[in-house]
């Protein structure tokens, strides 16, 4: 086993909270930067909408507070939240610094107006900085070329993180983590630094139909809880509500932005019928959104709703939309003319690796960034364009941090070899594709929008099978990325219906038929690795 050189900081993960971490540093640490695919493929890549922040006039600070704990059901820290939100213009001036090129109004050829801001569910004013309907592209795209270009980030793109590893003795502080070369002859790699940072995403790839990209498998949570780390709020998965409907369309998002702009969601006969559920109408939060659709679905037996925009003139879609009316073109929908079928799918984690406001999880010198994290922002439901803002923020407070804290540890001069003396190479693949497909597939029906204890008792029993399946074939056989992401997703679907099964109330995106009422005062799901108990 190939030992790299050691580094100051290790960073397991490329969107926009590991770029961002990684240039804040770069210029006072040595940056080891892993990541699963080439370096852009992540979350962020795909992300539409935009970022909040406060820039109108109109607007406000305590607005923009307590629009995010009103989406987030009773569950947010408002410390967390107003910690959020008041750093969120410096980021946004980091970013254009950058060279992040935001959409701005019209104005006369070779002026600066303002930034256009758009506006999404659970808003009451414009707050979203966006570049036209590919914001998460012009940052990821930005800060991926200067990333390359600095001397002090070494990047190591196709490596699979296994798992970390921790020092034996004394505060049992975190050193490093194998990791599998993807590209190379299957070798597994160790990875030594002073500190240890998680800026993996989420895990959408446990349900069967989701937005997220492929990496999207929950490595970053599985390795954290397997070293220790608590998780709190699993049972919070914001669905989506408008994927495109299309057979060869994978998990193509329709930006929320679109219902921001005028979007109306129809019945297949052309009629409205979000009013019923909200008086918000379209700019509801996501959960209720999701809900009303997944119920006129099953009422009607529908296999999709639409989203119609057409009543815009067509020039304005095709500016503020350019990449979803081209798409949408591509797959034989012209959004100008007619409206356009949609699902629901897996979107985002409300919960996760339990921090502080410094990023620092329970693990010494591990800390945790982006949609990994539990910072407590989000609640049992996220606000829309909460996510990018998340991400710049807390990277830029774990760079603090660690910024303090460098130089106080070193980075391990040795560490464990891997061992792989006990293990042969399989000759059952199908296990794992078959495991892969039965573990999307009942989370997708047993742990979904809508819930019951029935559904989540029969998903805890086959998590269960499975996860002995998979541990003992993990046991015998040399891995696979295959068997590797798989062992992730099948532990962070335990913790996703162990969260779900201990919270008996209806709250934000956690919807249970068998207890449809809120139970006062709300309080967070805390799981503890080392009792495997379930805390509130």
């Amino acid at each position: 086993m190939k030992h790299y050189a050691q580094h100051d900081v290790l960073i397991i993960g490329s969107g926009a909270a590991g770029l961002s971490l990684a240039l804040r540093l770069a210029d006072r640490a040595r940056i080891a930067l892993l990541t699963k695919a080439a370096l852009p493929e992540s979350a962020t890549l795909y992300a539409q909408g935009g970022i909040s922040v406060v820039l109108d006039k109109e607007d406000s600070l305590r607005s923009h507070i307590e629009d995010t704990l009103g989406a987030g059901a009773g569950l947010c820290d408002r410390k967390a939240v107003e910690y959020t939100v008041t750093r969120a213009r410096e980021c946004m001036g980091w970013l254009v610094d950058r060279g992040v090129d935001f959409t701005r109004e019209a104005g006369p050829p070779g002026t600066k107006t303002a930034y256009h801001l758009t506006r999404e569910g659970g808003h009451s004013h414009r707050r979203v900085i966006h570049a036209a309907d590919a914001t998460g592209r012009a940052v990821e795209t930005t800060l991926e070329g200067q990333v390359r270009a600095h001397p002090n980030i070494k990047i190591f793109e196709h490596y699979l993180a296994i798992d970390l590893i921790k020092e034996r003795g004394g505060e049992r502080r975190c050193l490093g983590a194998y990791a599998l070369d993807l590209r190379g002859n299957g070798e597994v790699r160790a990875f030594g630094a002073a500190h240890v940072v998680l800026a993996t995403g989420g895990a959408g790839k446990v349900y069967l139909y989701t937005s997220n990209p492929d990496i999207a498998s929950g490595d970053g949570i599985a390795m954290a809880w397997r070293a220790g780390c608590r998780v709190a709020n699993m049972e919070f998965i914001q669905f989506h509500p408008t994927c495109l409907y299309h057979p060869s369309a994978g998990s193509f998002l329709i930006s929320e932005a679109v219902r921001g702009e005028g979007g109306r969601l129809l019945l297949p006969d052309g009629s409205r019928f979000m009013e019923r559920f909200d008086p918000r109408g379209e700019l509801a939060p996501r959960d209720i959104v999701a809900r009303a659709i997944d119920y006129e679905m099953k009422r009607l037996g529908i296999e999709c709703v639409y989203l119609d925009i057409s009543h815009k003139p067509a020039a304005f879609i095709e500016s503020h939309f350019p990449n979803i009316h081209r798409r949408c073109l591509e797959l034989g929908h012209d959004m100008t003319r007619e409206p356009i079928p949609v699902v629901p799918a897996a979107h985002y984690m409300c919960g996760g690796v339990m921090t502080d406001l410094h990023g620092r999880s329970d693990v010494p010198g591990l800390y945790a960034i982006g949609e990994i994290a539990h910072t407590g922002l989000h609640g049992a439901n996220r606000m829309a364009s909460n996510s990018l803002l998340e991400c710049l923020v807390f990277a830029a407070a774990a760079a603090e941090d660690i910024e303090r804290e460098l130089g106080h540890h070193r980075a391990p001069t040795a560490l464990p070899a891997w061992d792989e003396s006990q293990v042969t190479d399989s000759d059952e693949e199908v296990v794992v594709s078959h495991n892969w497909d039965e573990l999307r597939r009942f989370m997708w029906d047993y742990v979904g929008i809508v819930r019951t204890d029935k559904r989540l008792q029969r998903a805890h029993h086959r998590v269960e099978l499975l996860k002995q399946e998979i541990d003992e074939y993990y046991g015998n056989f040399r891995i696979t990325s295959d068997l590797i992401e798989l062992r992730n997703l099948v532990l962070v679907a335990e913790l996703i219906i162990r969260s779900a099964r201990s919270r008996k109330e209806s709250r934000g995106l956690h919807y249970n038929l068998d207890y449809p009422y809120l139970i006062e005062p709300p309080e967070p799901t805390v799981l503890i690795p080392s009792s495997g108990k379930c805390g509130k």
